[in-house]
C-alpha cells in the first residue's frame, strides 16, 4: 500500500490521511530551512498585515499602506478604526487565511480560480497599499507564488502545493506570537493589553489556541472526507 500526489484522494482535492501528514511535515520542514523559508514568512506576514488592514476598514478606519521587511516582519500604517479588533486581527487573521486557503485547495474544480484570486489579491495590495520599493518587491514575489503554478498542467500538483502553502501559513501564525513573550511592552499583544487590561500572555495564548484549532479543522476536513470515501467502498 502507498500513496502519491496523483492518488484518487488528491484528485478529489482532499488528501488521504497519510498524504496530509506528509504535507504537514513538509510544511514544518520548509518553515525551518534558512533562506528557503523566507518567502513563506513573507506570506504569513502579508496575511497578518492584510488582516490588520481589513479590520481597520471594517471598523471605519483608513489604511495608508503596509510595509514588509526581509526578516519576515511587517507593519500596517492606518488611522482610526477599533484598536482591539485591529490588534487581534493580525495573528488570528493569518491563521484564518491559512484555513481558507486549505479549504480552497480541497475544491479541486476551482483550484485555478483559487490561485488566481489569491494572486490578484496580492497584486491589488501592491496597487493600494504598496509604497516603498522593498514592500512592492516582496509583494511581487508573493504574487508569483500564486500565479506561476497556474502554468502547471497537473491539477494534483496545484492542490498539493496550495495545501502545503496553507499549512505553512498556519504554522508560521502559530510560531510568530510566541516571539511577543520576549518583547514586553511591544507588539500587538502589548497594545491589546493596554486597551483591554487583559494580560499580553493571554492574548498570545488565544492566538496559539486559534492557530491550533485551524490546523485541527483541516485535519477534521481530511478525516471526514476519507471516512465518507471508505464508507462508499
Amino acid at each position: 500500500m502507498g500513496f502519491s500526489i496523483s492518488s484518487p484522494a488528491s484528485k478529489a482535492g482532499v488528501p488521504s490521511r497519510s498524504l496530509f501528514m506528509i504535507e504537514l511535515l513538509l510544511a514544518l520542514a520548509l518553515t525551518r530551512i534558512p533562506y528557503l523559508s523566507v518567502p513563506f514568512k513573507w506570506l504569513e506576514s502579508y496575511f497578518h498585515e492584510a488582516s490588520h488592514a481589513l479590520a481597520t476598514l471594517l471598523s471605519g478606519g483608513l489604511v495608508s499602506h503596509i510595509e514588509l521587511y526581509p526578516n519576515g516582519a511587517g507593519l500596517c500604517v492606518s488611522q482610526g478604526g477599533w484598536p482591539v479588533l485591529i490588534g487581534f486581527a493580525g495573528y488570528f487573521g493569518a491563521s484564518l487565511w491559512g484555513l481558507l486557503i486549505f479549504h480552497l485547495a480541497t475544491w479541486a474544480r476551482g483550484i485555478r480560480l483559487s490561485f488566481s484570486f489569491l494572486g490578484l489579491m496580492v497584486a491589488l495590495s501592491i496597487l493600494f497599499w504598496g509604497r516603498d520599493l522593498l514592500t512592492i518587491s516582496i509583494l511581487f514575489v508573493l504574487s508569483l507564488l500564486f500565479f506561476l503554478p497556474l502554468k502547471l498542467s497537473q491539477s494534483p500538483i496545484l492542490t498539493f502545493s496550495l495545501r502545503v502553502m496553507a499549512l505553512m501559513i498556519m504554522l508560521n501564525a502559530l510560531a510568530s506570537p510566541t516571539v511577543l513573550l520576549g518583547m514586553p511592552g511591544r507588539g500587538d499583544a502589548a497594545m491589546l493589553a493596554q486597551q483591554t487590561w487583559i494580560p499580553a500572555w493571554i492574548w498570545v495564548g488565544i492566538w496559539l489556541l486559534s492557530s491550533l484549532a485551524m490546523l485541527w479543522i483541516c485535519w477534521r476536513r481530511v478525516e471526514q472526507a476519507n471516512a465518507k470515501r471508505e464508507q462508499k467502498v
